[in-house]
């Protein structure tokens, strides 16, 4: 028995010096995380603290009313087409970083303050601003408000490229509402994409404890320095469930290229290639004779497409860009999706076995819009536009969406609305401007089938 205790003690001693020379190596070269020679993260959060705030939006939501909402009992009861739903009051939370202290910009998640009408932004130190929005960018989940540059505090920014898997990080945020709340973890994973929660990821995965609320908020280093924005949780009831130790942010670098274009032209202009792709199975490896199962197939190339001008091949692998490994189809659209116009790119190709790359200019994809004046009456006042790369429903969604209308067509009347996305006319499925005309032509009635969110109608156009 005294023995067994003997051991015991020395194992316990082994465990207890293994973990000072652990801390001591992590907080080593900073010596802000120690307080009266004990590791601590208050120094470094004092710094930076102030530069993460909270953020409280109200915006309106209609309440639904079938009498009005559905054409046919507007119809059948005879209720005006001009009838407008109720509206309510909806508030939201979240959270924000400063980035520019002298302009007072603030970078936050998109969906923290989508189609809010008010937005207020709280300090650490407990003043409140209200905020107007400057840009947003809904694939990638960022924004950019502005308030009042009265004595603020932006915070320093990492290269996330460095990030390793198994580094310190903090998360600093407003979970539920309750205030400015810390907690800590280490990176879990990097590259995180595939998961459909944006239509561009790339995401950090980290063990600290993210919620609802969190949103927006910084993710930073024991230097204090921001590594990327937190931007969703993964659990067993999505993002309304608590922390299961899976939270998902934005690479700071990400971020601030997103930034950087919103502020300059308020939008993100993405990059276009020109070609579909889809991951590379071991099947499909032996098929092609690669020896690899990494990598995204190229399955179209599309005539006079940057793709086709430089010499890429539908059955090429893509397997790197610009010496990134491309580890599958969604890896590669993000890193393509993510660059600038006008950027030269090499692409590596494996094809049959032989390494090949190809130089390739980066340009701005053509958009294409049409007038329904110049179709069917009955669609007059809508303007059309085909489901791109750049947008949310691309590759989720067959159809074409409804960019903008006039509140007076008769379209509007009967309940379209503006990013509606038709999926048929006439039960002839449309993706394409060519479609639309071809299934809208020439017909006194049609009948559209109409996704809004997650819910499908038809609507009938007489």
């Amino acid at each position: 028995m005294k023995q067994k205790i003997k051991n015991m003690n020395k194992f316990l001693k082994s465990i207890l010096i293994l973990t000072v020379l652990v801390s001591s190596h992590s907080f080593a070269g900073n010596s802000k995380l120690f307080s009266a020679g004990i590791p601590s993260l208050a120094p470094m959060l004092e710094d930076v603290t102030p530069a993460v705030v909270n953020i409280y939006t109200i915006s309106e939501t209609p309440q639904r009313n079938q009498l009005i909402d559905d054409p046919f009992l507007r119809k059948f009861f005879n209720i005006p087409g001009q009838q407008k739903s109720k509206k309510r009051n909806r508030s939201g939370l979240g959270s924000g970083v400063i980035i520019n202290s002298k302009k007072g910009f603030v970078i936050t998640n998109n969906h923290v303050i989508a189609k809010a009408k008010d937005i207020k932004v709280k300090l650490h130190d407990g003043r409140e601003f209200k905020a107007v929005l400057v840009g947003a960018d809904p694939a990638s989940d960022i924004a950019i408000i502005k308030i009042p540059p009265e004595n603020l505090q932006s915070i320093k920014f990492s290269d996330s490229e460095k990030l390793r898997v198994g580094d310190f990080v903090v998360a600093i945020g407003n979970p539920f509402g309750i205030g400015q709340t810390v907690t800590s973890g280490i990176v879990s994973a990097l590259g995180r994409s595939g998961l459909g929660i944006e239509a561009y990821e790339n995401f950090i995965q980290t063990d600290a404890s993210i919620n609802p609320g969190n949103s927006g908020g910084a993710l930073v280093n024991l230097n204090g320095e921001l590594v990327g924005i937190n931007t969703a949780i993964i659990g067993s009831r999505g993002a309304s469930a608590g922390s299961v130790g899976i939270g998902l942010a934005i690479p700071v670098n990400m971020a601030l290229d997103i930034t950087s274009q919103l502020l300059k032209y308020g939008e993100v202009k993405r990059g276009y290639l020109g070609v579909s792709a889809q991951n590379l199975t071991d099947d499909l490896s032996k098929a092609f004779g690669v020896e690899t199962n990494r990598g995204a197939i190229i399955t179209r190339v599309l005539e006079g497409s940057p793709a086709d001008k430089s010499g890429i091949k539908v059955g090429d692998v893509v397997i790197k860009i610009d010496n990134k490994v491309i580890d599958n189809a969604a890896s590669m659209r993000n890193k393509i999706g993510l660059l600038k116009i006008n950027t030269i790119i090499n692409i590596q190709i494996n094809r049959k076995g032989k390494i090949l790359t190809k130089k390739v200019k980066i340009v701005e994809p053509k958009k294409e819009k049409i007038s329904n004046l110049k179709i069917n009456p009955r669609l007059a006042g809508i303007v059309f536009g085909e489901i791109k790369k750049n947008m949310p429903e691309y590759g989720k969604i067959n159809g074409i969406k409804i960019m903008k209308m006039k509140k007076d067509s008769k379209a509007f009347i009967y309940g379209i609305r503006p990013n509606d996305i038709i999926l048929s006319v006439n039960n002839i499925p449309v993706q394409s401007v060519k479609d639309l005309e071809v299934a809208a032509n020439n017909n006194d009635e049609l009948i559209l089938h109409v996704q809004r969110g997650n819910r499908t109608a038809f609507i009938l156009l007489k």
